[in-house]
């Protein structure tokens, strides 16, 4: 790759895969600086705030079901 040459931009699926792993707290360090390169931060931002709130709607989810 050359100087002026950017990578890829990174794709939805591949910023909630970067989020996930966040979430569990384990991430390959080339993965990261993959990421890192290619991913923006709106991306990212986006990412974390529907997985987060896919996550607080299973747990309610589940406390529901479990308490009926």
């Amino acid at each position: 790759m050359g100087v002026s040459e950017k990578p890829a931009k990174g794709t939805f699926l591949q910023a909630m895969k970067a989020v996930a792993w966040a979430f569990f707290g384990v991430r390959k360090h080339t993965d990261h600086d993959h990421d890192a390169a290619t991913l923006t931060m709106g991306q990212v931002i986006i990412a974390g705030i529907l997985s987060a709130g896919l996550f607080v709607a299973a747990v309610v989810l589940v406390v529901k079901f479990v308490t009926s």
